[in-house]
């Protein structure tokens, strides 16, 4: 069973939308599940280290030095593994209490809109990790307990960010129309 075997998700109008094109995009598909099974194994990674750390702290007064650090750098690079998926298969809660009276129309070009913000929103994300990230580099700065780069989290988040941004300019530039028409 792969990640594209579940449900779809909702629209904003509570009906399930249609699955992800495979006609331009499947490559996309395949990025998106990439970075979804490579989030999926950081987070099994770091659940097991959590386990064995707790262990060790409650039958050997030996926690892992460092636990809370790691998960706090491997579940910001786990969130940006799971984003493109969640982008590419629309599963992004929105909030439809406004749209529920609205023509199917309407709805599309809201949910239009809302993709084109979030889109935005993604870029700028981008950027500004990736300036942090470099700064990071420039500035030599350290974790404190196990003296780990920090530059490292922020350029293993990029190419899930990077990602969301180019689905969602995929979705703008290709899937939009599509939905119009089908909303008409």
């Amino acid at each position: 069973m792969s990640l594209n075997d579940q449900a779809p998700p909702a629209t904003s109008a509570g009906t399930p939308a249609t699955a992800p094109p495979a006609g331009p995009t499947p490559w996309l598909q395949r990025l998106c599940d990439l970075s979804a099974g490579t989030g999926a194994l950081v987070l099994v990674a770091l659940a097991l280290m959590t386990t064995v750390s707790v262990i060790g702290r409650a039958f050997f007064s030996h926690p892992i030095l460092g636990d809370v650090e790691l998960v706090q750098l491997g579940g910001a690079v786990v969130v940006a593994c799971f984003m493109p998926y969640t982008q590419y298969r629309r599963g992004n809660i929105i909030v439809d209490f406004f749209t529920t009276g609205a023509s199917p129309r309407s709805q599309c070009r809201m949910d239009g809109l809302g993709n084109l913000l979030y889109t935005a929103v993604m870029a700028l994300v981008t950027w500004r990790v990736a300036a942090g990230c470099l700064g990071m580099v420039e500035s030599q700065e350290r974790s404190m307990l196990m003296d780990l780069p920090l530059w490292l989290p922020y350029a293993l988040m990029l190419p899930g960010l990077a990602l969301c941004v180019l689905i969602g300019l995929t979705q703008c530039i290709r899937l939009h129309p599509q939905d119009e028409e089908a909303a008409a």
